[in-house]
Parts: C-alpha cells; sequence; structure tokens
C-alpha cells in the first residue's frame, strides 16, 4: 500500500518539513480546550469534533488559547479577509466551511486520532491547518466506502513561524491576553491524494504526540474531479502588487484557448490578499479586434447571482457559461470592480494588451470604446475552463515559457506553439496546454516573499506553488518542467536544483500524474551565466540524463538550443539577443521537439 506525503519544502534548506517517524499515541490535553475523544466509534463530522479555541475577539483575548501560551488568532482580522463562521470558502479547488464555534466556543480540531466523517470522490483531500508549538507531522488514514484505506503524512507549518510562501491566508496580529500585537499569524491548505474514482467514507486524523507540537485542523473538504471540464487557459500569480487605484472601473482582459468546448467558465483567484474584493458584474465574449467583442458579450453568473465576492487567499468558479469556442480563439472576459481596488494579486508578463473602462459597469458593452486605458499584466482572472475534452497539460518555466522578449499580442509563446500541434494532430489527445510560468521564479527558493504587497512578480518557489498551479489545475494529465536555470543564476547548487525537480516528480506521480521535466538550457554571454553558473548547469543536466527513471520522460531542450561548437552558449540562430531567451525560431524549436507521446498516460 502506497504511503502518501503530505509536506512543505523550505527552499533554502531543500528539507521536507514532513520527516522522521509516525509520532506515537498520547492523550495530552489540548491547549485552550479538550483532547479529542473522540478516537474510537463512528465517524463524527468535523463540527461535532471541534475541541480547541484558536480565535478571539479583539476585545475578549482571554477567550481563547491557540497555543498554549495565551495567544489566538484574530476574529477582526478574519472578518476582515472575508473568513466570517460558517462561510465556505474554495482553497486549492476544495470547498472548505470555516467553522462556527461551538457553545463552548471551540473552533479547531486538535489533531489525536479522531474519525471525521468525510463523504464524495475527488481528486485530493484538503486540509486547513497549522501548528502550534513548531511545525506539527503526523500519519493519517483514508478510509473508502469499499473497504480499502490508505495512510497519509500530514505536515502543518507553525502559526507564528511558518512559511509565508506557503500559507493559504495570513493576518496582520496576534491576539495575547495583555494586548493585540502586530505580528502575523498563518494558516495553511494541504493536500491528500485521493484514489481516483473511489467514494470516501472518512478520514482518521493524526495521533498527537504529547512531547512535540499540536497540528490544528480548522476545516477539510475534497477537491472533486474536473466533471468534464478541461482547462484551456490559465495564468500563475506571481504577486500582490499596487494598481490604478481603480474605482467603480470594469477590466476587459485577453485570454486565448488552447482547447474548445460548447461551454466555458471562468476562475478567480484572490492569491496572497489579505481583504476580499468584489466582482460587481462579468462577461465573456469572442473578441473582434482591441477591447471590441465579437457579439454581445454573455453574461457570467457565480452561484446564480450576478457579482461574487472573492475572500482574501481564495477562489471562485463561475458558473457555466454557455458559449460554444474553438481552440485559439481570443476571448475578452471582462468584470466590474465596484469598489476601489488599490493592490491585487496579477501574473504581470502577459505578452498581451488588455483593457481598462471608464466609469461603470461596461461588462455588457460590445464595443471598445469605453475602454481607453490598456495594461500589460493579468489581474485576478486564473483559468477558464471548456466542457469536454481530454484534459490539459500543465508547463511550468519561468520567463522563456513565459513570453518575455516576444512581441505583444503575437501568441508566439512556445507553449502556444505546442498548443497548436496537438490540435493538428491525431495521435494523442488534444489536450489543453496551461501555461504556468512566471518569470524570474526558481525551483527551491522564493523571490517574492509569499505576502504583502511587492512589486516583485517573480513568484514563490515552484516547490510553494506546485500544488496550486500545477495539480489544482482543471484536469491536469501531465505536467511539463522547464525551469532551473535561475536557481543556478542566483547561487544554487547543482544538487539543490536536481533534487527540487526530483521532489516535484515524485509528488506529481502520488497523484497519478505524468511529469517530463527538462535539461537547462545555456545561458553563456548573459551577465549573470558566468562559467561557474555553467559548471553547474552542466553538472545538474548530467544528474538529470544519468537517472530518467525519476521522471516520465525527460526532455532535452539544452541539447536542442545550444551551440554545438560552444555548448555553453544558444545557438546563435536561436538567440534572441540577450543570451538567454530564444527568438522565435528557437521557441518553433523547443515546441516541435516535445514528442507528444510523452504527454499522454
Amino acid at each position: 500500500m502506497r504511503t502518501a506525503t503530505v509536506f512543505f519544502a523550505v527552499a533554502s534548506a531543500m528539507t521536507p518539513a514532513v520527516v522522521g517517524t509516525v509520532p506515537g499515541p498520547g492523550a495530552a490535553a489540548s491547549a485552550g480546550g479538550t483532547p479529542g475523544t473522540r478516537a474510537a466509534g463512528a465517524p463524527l463530522p468535523l463540527g461535532r469534533l471541534l475541541d480547541n479555541r484558536g480565535v478571539s475577539h479583539d476585545a475578549r483575548r482571554q477567550y481563547a488559547d491557540f497555543d498554549g501560551s495565551g495567544s489566538s488568532l484574530s476574529a477582526g482580522d478574519l472578518a476582515a479577509a472575508g473568513w466570517t463562521p460558517g462561510r465556505t470558502l474554495t482553497l486549492a479547488g476544495a470547498p472548505l466551511t470555516w467553522p462556527r464555534p461551538t457553545a463552548e466556543g471551540f473552533d479547531n480540531v486538535r489533531a489525536n486520532g479522531q474519525s471525521v466523517l468525510v463523504d464524495g470522490a475527488g481528486e485530493a483531500l484538503v486540509l486547513l491547518v497549522a501548528g502550534t508549538r513548531g511545525t506539527a507531522t503526523g500519519t493519517g488514514t483514508v478510509h473508502y466506502r469499499d473497504g480499502v484505506s490508505a495512510p497519509f503524512r500530514l505536515g502543518a507549518p507553525d502559526w507564528r513561524r511558518g512559511p509565508l510562501a506557503a500559507k493559504a491566508l495570513a493576518l496582520p496580529h496576534v491576539n495575547k491576553p495583555a494586548g493585540r500585537v502586530e505580528e502575523r499569524s498563518r494558516l495553511y491548505a494541504v493536500s491528500v491524494p485521493l484514489r481516483s474514482g473511489h467514494e470516501l467514507a472518512s478520514v482518521t486524523l493524526p495521533r498527537d504526540d504529547p512531547s512535540g507540537p499540536d497540528l490544528h485542523v480548522f476545516a477539510l473538504g475534497v477537491r472533486p474531479t474536473a466533471g468534464g471540464w478541461t482547462g484551456s487557459w490559465s495564468a500563475a500569480t506571481g504577486t500582490y502588487a499596487p494598481v490604478g487605484p481603480w474605482t467603480d472601473r470594469t477590466l476587459r482582459l485577453v485570454t486565448r484557448t488552447t482547447a474548445g468546448g460548447p461551454r466555458l467558465r471562468l476562475r478567480f483567484d484572490n492569491t496572497f490578499a489579505r481583504a476580499p474584493v468584489r466582482i460587481g458584474a462579468a462577461s465573456v465574449a469572442p473578441r473582434a479586434t482591441g477591447a471590441a467583442a465579437r457579439g454581445r458579450p454573455v453574461p457570467v453568473t457565480f452561484g446564480g447571482r450576478g457579482g461574487v465576492e472573492v475572500p482574501a487567499g481564495a477562489q471562485v468558479f463561475s458558473d457555466p457559461v454557455e458559449l460554444d469556442v474553438r481552440p485559439q480563439t481570443e476571448l475578452l472576459v471582462s468584470f466590474h470592480l465596484p469598489g476601489t481596488v488599490r493592490a491585487a494579486p496579477l501574473h504581470r508578463e502577459a505578452a498581451q494588451t488588455s483593457y481598462v473602462s471608464e466609469p461603470g459597469d461596461r461588462t455588457r458593452e460590445a464595443g471598445g470604446t469605453a475602454y481607453p486605458k490598456t495594461i500589460t499584466f493579468w489581474p485576478l482572472l486564473t483559468g477558464v475552463d471548456v466542457s469536454g475534452g481530454p484534459g490539459s497539460v500543465v508547463v511550468i518555466g519561468d520567463s522563456v515559457t513565459d513570453g518575455s522578449r516576444r512581441t505583444r499580442d503575437t501568441h508566439r509563446r512556445w507553449t502556444d506553439l505546442l498548443s497548436a500541434r496537438l490540435q493538428r494532430q491525431r495521435a494523442v489527445p488534444r489536450y489543453g496546454v496551461l501555461n504556468q510560468a512566471i518569470s524570474a521564479n526558481r525551483v527551491v527558493s522564493d523571490r517574492y516573499p509569499g505576502d504583502g504587497e511587492s512589486r516583485d512578480s517573480s513568484g514563490v518557489s515552484v516547490l510553494n506553488r506546485l500544488d496550486r498551479d500545477a495539480f489544482a489545475q482543471t484536469s491536469a494529465r501531465t505536467v511539463l518542467v522547464f525551469q532551473g536555470v535561475n536557481d543556478l543564476r542566483w547561487g544554487a547548487t547543482a544538487d539543490e536544483v536536481v533534487a527540487g525537480l526530483w521532489e516535484i516528480a515524485a509528488r506529481a506521480r502520488e497523484r497519478g500524474l505524468r511529469t517530463v521535466v527538462s535539461t537547462m538550457a545555456p545561458c553563456g554571454g548573459e551577465d549573470r551565466c558566468t562559467p561557474a553558473v555553467d559548471t553547474r548547469r552542466r553538472a545538474a543536466n548530467a544528474a538529470l540524463r544519468a537517472d530518467p527513471g525519476r521522471f516520465d520522460a525527460l526532455l532535452d531542450l539544452d541539447r536542442v538550443l545550444r551551440d554545438p561548437e560552444h555548448p555553453e552558449r544558444l545557438l546563435p540562430a536561436y538567440d534572441s539577443g540577450d543570451h538567454l531567451h530564444p527568438n522565435d525560431p528557437g521557441l518553433v524549436a523547443m515546441a516541435d521537439s516535445v514528442d507528444l507521446r510523452t504527454l499522454s498516460p
């Protein structure tokens, strides 16, 4: 029986946070509450197992003791983030309900072998957790209705010292009996892969180790299977950045499908935020030219309503929209922001012009005259799915994949060319291609710290964004990774990068996904690509080639792009001029070098 491991990697150390042996049983009292007493017997809903007080009102801070030292989460900060009691939040693709406190004030479960009733089937079980007194780890068990059980390792980083880059939500304060202090607290959404097509019955939480940190569970839910949807377009969030400010404005973003279908749906993510954002109305339409639609835009609803609030750190999916689109169709996704938005999660390197309106809800307007301003990034919108289709290939990368130095509005990223190849052939399924690259991104270390406003749009590491940007993408079938040279250019060792790529493959395999990993292309002549960097790059590539069984396939873009006479450099015919980014012929060569059979399970 395979054991699934759920962990956070501390990128600078390259060491999983969930390590060691399975904690032994314990029955110590829960800090601030009563220890779990439901370890045996019939499973119960999580709400009937709550046994710890983790949240306090700012005026009654002594009401809760989350960690045994009198500290707690701020109810005011949670409300300001849109996390109110009883509200259902979508995190990592799963609906999770923020708990309503019991009569005793309990609002979370300190894990100690409790049996939790869980219904449904899906791709992953997502748990909203935090550790106190350190990173908490343990082994739990998933039980299926057919009698099969599977163990899993679960890790919950510390609520005050855990990595910000991996958190679901950070709050600006910690409540203490003596007062509220400015110190960030954290909550984490971790996922456990599930057996495909098997109905869940219950989950046994890890046992408490009385001598170690405590693992607290606030909510859990199942990430459903794609249910007949294929990911057709996506953008990875790289930062939470100042914008506008926009007050009573409509954004009209230009996207382009890679797969087609008779219906579509949209996804918006409020990643890295501390406050909710309100979308007053939305629409979608095929693009004519500029900001003008081809036909009247089709209204988009959310749970039957015309608008929706997206809580901090959460996401929303729209209702299905009856709009038949073909692959390689430009779409205008319009959404009205009725309030004032001064900062937003965004993807900086769009390589695409989008539009901002004059004041008012302009989502229903077909013409483009109401959109006089332009932007070159994608805020809030992170996905367009189409109904039907075989699923998607998720491409993780950096600026080469993101489209840096490409002529804007030409759709000439190498993933665009790969998508066109897939649509022209019949040998393998015609997958959607989801470009989840972020310029300047790294495999093992974070550029953007993962919280707060920043103009650094390089994102958190692949290891910290993998679940959100790959595993939780709609109908992901294969993850293709072409990344690592930025790590080497900024001081990482070959062993660190290779270990990170191996970790990506192992985590993908646990989830039943194929992994195709590429060697790193040369960049000799670029300022940071020194001979020492090239030595580390060659060592990393040699390690990847020596152990290809770690992946389902190895893509050797180094051999495709390098100059045979000067293998530390790009082939001159493929060099854009900066010696780091391939030009248009180089991107064609990259797309053409992919054996499409390696993308199909």
